[in-house]
């Protein structure tokens, strides 16, 4: 029974030194989550007579996820940028607490941003099933990417790579896939990108049309951010371990 203690009071402190980290150690992730609060409550004032205006009440979300990448990407690649990550490993000696904390800390931020950015965007419009679903998966959905940008940055190490990375993958690859010759490779290929996730989640009207449902869209950058930590879960164990 002691192990399971002592485990939890390993956590604890980790978590308690994150949180001193992030208070005392300048902006960190804080800028890029106001500029992406500020981003997705934006569009309040779209889409009063649109056929889908939750749909364009939430067009910052598709901005709004590159800064909340940003911020997983600064929560763990700033500290490899300014040296500060060999304190933090020789502080937590197992590897993988410090990946678990950090993106606990970083759900911990960004989803009363996720929350507050999005709930100002819809504010007025008639609360109906899809509106409510829209919202719940665009808060979903903004985590998810900054969880996608804590483990790229944990495969990488490097700011700059980590959201060059993520924002190829949000933004980038529709039109790279339209290079490709086969269109049946086409479909496939563009269903398993995180990029297409932001139409298929915001829209409320007629989303028979679109490649995917919006839970499956979901469930697609669920896979990647889960991809993504699990290996620079692994690399942080093998490569600073």
């Amino acid at each position: 029974m002691a192990r399971p203690q002592c485990g939890a009071i390993r956590l604890r402190a980790a978590w308690r030194g994150e949180w001193v980290k992030l208070l005392t150690g300048g902006p960190g992730p804080a800028v890029p989550l106001l500029a992406g609060l500020l981003i997705v409550a934006g569009g309040v004032a779209l889409g009063r007579d649109a056929v889908d205006p939750a749909q364009l009440r939430l067009l910052g979300v598709r901005l709004g996820q590159a800064a909340v990448a940003a911020a997983g990407v600064q929560i763990l690649a700033g500290e490899y940028g300014s040296g500060l990550i060999r304190a933090t490993l020789l502080a937590v000696p197992r590897r993988l607490d410090v990946l678990a904390v950090k993106a606990g800390l970083l759900t911990a931020l960004v989803t009363p941003v996720a929350v507050l950015g999005v709930g100002v965007a819809v504010i007025g419009l008639s609360p109906d099933a899809g509106m409510l679903r829209a919202a719940t998966t665009s808060v979903l959905h903004l985590i998810l990417v900054a969880l996608l940008g804590l483990g790229v940055a944990a495969v990488v190490r490097s700011s700059a790579a980590a959201i060059g990375i993520v924002l190829s993958l949000l933004f980038l690859m529709p039109m790279l896939l339209r290079m490709l010759p086969d269109p049946d490779w086409q479909r496939v290929l563009y269903r398993l990108t995180p990029a297409t996730a932001v139409q298929a989640i915001t829209t409320t009207v007629d989303n028979s049309v679109l490649p995917l449902s919006p839970w499956a869209a979901l469930g697609v950058v669920a896979a990647w951010s889960v991809g993504a930590l699990a290996l620079g879960a692994l690399l942080l164990h093998r490569r600073d371990g």
